[in-house]
């Protein structure tokens, strides 16, 4: 059996709890959700739901590179949103990250996020 690798890069925002950002499995990595958090001052970001995807994306991309992958590598995403009024513009940033040969992709509405986030996004990526 595969050991697993705990996967936490330099450039990512602290965990917000006891988790990782990704833990590696064979040919398989598991990310965590990402929300919107700037990794620099640990903060949420302002602004609307596409400046609180675009970061959540950027923290994901933080995970990806660290590993020397792309979205081109994600299998799976699993979008949270608080209100699913806001899929229009959270899919616009999305489409700019996941252009082509796209993933299996779940968008669920929830009650609340960590931190007060709009968004949090979750990958499961392959090597």
């Amino acid at each position: 059996m595969a050991p697993k690798t705990i996967v936490k890069p330099p450039n990512s925002p602290a965990a917000v709890g006891p988790y990782n950002h990704a833990v590696r499995f064979g040919h398989l990595l598991f990310c965590a959700g990402q929300i919107p958090i700037d990794p620099a001052r640990g903060n949420l970001v302002s602004g609307d739901i596409k400046a609180q995807t675009e970061r959540a994306l950027q923290n994901l991309k933080a995970i990806l590179d660290d590993q020397q992958l792309t979205f081109a590598n994600v299998l799976k995403s699993t979008v949270y949103l608080t209100n699913l009024a806001d899929f229009a513009g959270m899919n616009e940033i999305y489409s700019r990250y996941f252009t082509e040969n796209f993933p299996a992709r779940s968008t669920v509405q929830v009650a609340a996020l960590p931190k007060g986030a709009n968004v949090e996004i979750e990958v499961i990526a392959h090597f």
